[in-house]
């Protein structure tokens, strides 16, 4: 991602005698260097459409993603309604003025005020907003806003020639998963490539096993292996390996795989634990059931937070305790693990029912330490996004065998919600049911995200004690 930088104002001294400039470019270089990003300051200070136009025509052979217009002292209306009307995504910024008495030095909120306004005579904010900023380049609250958007349009710059591959196609009844390959690479950029759940069980079957004996030590290093058979820890090590070789030899920044039935058949396993392996050693998303929104819910995940998230359930809903349980039984990184820590476990439900029981297929068995957390998902073809905040809250018992915690104190596009409000948001959405959730409060960063990606905002829907059509989006 690059920022570039325009330093606009009227013909004055005054951006110069209270050293705007300087200050701001080193601020802002200080921020883009701390997010991974470049930033390309305009040598120019336009005064008027056609010299902005010049700065814009600069910054696109450039590769800005994008524009930061600093109004350093007032800046013509002529400059702003040339950036707006771009193509590009872009922010407005001013400083405050540097005394407040007296001759007024600056008068650049007037003009930030001006140029906002100017901006929706010619631009859809609503499809394509205009950020501003006001306050003073070393300021915490300017540096937590500027972050938030270089973090949400960083996200989408990444999404931008991201490959993810889908191995053995959607798992069979999931409609609900069902997605158009053409949208997303229209809407994100993002190119799916299919392989045949074969390619997987051949790259398995042939890997060295010296490599496969080395995966599994490390395997049992990182967490207790708890009843699983060497045979069945050698299987997941190979499937973890495999998928790890065929996203190198794809470039997929993510994974969609297809974990059942046919596994279960050929060659007799689960790959949750594989999938749990490679997020936590690797940071490769993995979604289960061949969901690609949902590996690409991870990759954004894993863009705000550093982290990949938690690819999981909403799966029993304690109406009585307003409490939410959240689980998986396939994978899941390791580290949001409580003080128990993890295990290698047997899948709990693979032969149950059966004279053998749940011995084969291999799944990771931890419970999430307590805190905040955010939950969301992007959907309806990559248009739209959820996002909720919760707290999690152990509670004994802990859950189901799996990926697990419970959640409470929920809250959707900034409304406190019920569990009720919850259950009735997703329904009413219609969501898919596999939502992302990773530590801490990224509410904002994930809002920011989907109003510069164009997408509907999906917001809370209150329970009824009735049915109302009007509530199903």
């Amino acid at each position: 991602m690059k920022v570039g930088l325009i330093r606009a104002s009227l013909p004055s001294y005054f951006p110069k005698k209270y050293n705007v400039w300087d200050q701001a470019e080193t601020a802002l270089r200080g921020l883009c260097d701390d997010e991974g990003v470049s930033l390309y300051v305009s040598p120019e200070i336009p005064m008027g459409g056609a010299d902005t136009q010049s700065v814009l025509d600069d910054f696109n052979t450039q590769g800005v993603d994008f524009v930061l217009l600093l109004h350093g002292g007032f800046t013509m209306g002529d400059v702003a309604r040339t950036v707006a009307a771009s193509p590009f995504r872009c922010g407005f910024w001013s400083v405050p003025e540097p005394i407040r008495t007296g001759d007024v030095q600056l008068n650049n909120f007037v003009s930030l005020n001006m140029s906002l306004s100017i901006a929706r005579q010619v631009r859809d904010l609503r499809r394509n907003p205009v950020q501003w900023y006001h306050g003073a380049p070393d300021s915490p609250k300017l540096q937590d806003r500027l972050r938030s958007s270089l973090t949400a349009i960083k996200a989408i710059t990444e999404l931008q020639g991201a490959h993810i591959g889908v191995i053995g196609g959607l798992a069979m009844t999931f409609y609900n998963m069902e997605v158009s390959t053409s949208e997303l690479r229209t809407r994100l950029g993002v190119e799916v490539a299919h392989h045949d759940i074969h390619e997987l069980t051949d790259r398995m079957a042939s890997l060295d096993g010296t490599r496969v004996s080395n995966e599994v030590s490390a395997m049992a290093a990182a967490a207790k292996v708890d009843g699983v058979s060497d045979a069945q820890m050698a299987l997941t090590a190979r499937a973890a390996l495999a998928l790890g070789d065929m996203a190198e030899a794809g470039g997929y920044a993510a994974l969609a795989v297809s974990d059942w039935p046919a596994l279960q058949n050929t060659p007799g396993m689960h790959p949750g634990a594989a999938f749990t392996w490679l997020e936590e050693k690797h940071a490769l998303p993995v979604a289960s059931e061949g969901d690609v929104l949902g590996a690409i819910t991870q990759l954004i995940a894993r863009t705000v937070t550093g982290k990949v998230g938690y690819l999981l359930d909403m799966t029993e809903p304690d109406l009585d305790a307003g409490q939410l349980l959240m689980w998986h039984g396939g994978g899941g990184p390791l580290y949001l693990a409580d003080d128990q820590g993890a295990k290698w476990i047997n899948h709990p439900m693979i032969g149950r029912g059966t004279e053998e029981g749940p011995i084969y297929g291999a799944i990771s068995d931890l419970v999430f330490r307590d805190g905040p957390c955010s939950i969301f998902r992007v959907a309806r073809n990559a248009s739209a996004c959820f996002t909720m905040t919760a707290r999690i809250a152990g509670r004994d018992p802990s859950g189901f065998t799996g990926c697990r915690g419970w959640l409470d104190t929920f809250e959707i596009d900034g409304t406190d919600a019920t569990l009720e409000d919850v259950v009735n948001t997703v329904m009413a959405h219609g969501l898919e049911h596999h939502f992302v959730l990773v530590p801490g409060n990224v509410s904002g960063v994930l809002q920011e995200f989907a109003s510069w990606a164009e997408m509907d905002i999906l917001g809370p829907v209150p329970m009824k004690d009735h049915l109302d059509a009007r509530d199903f989006t």
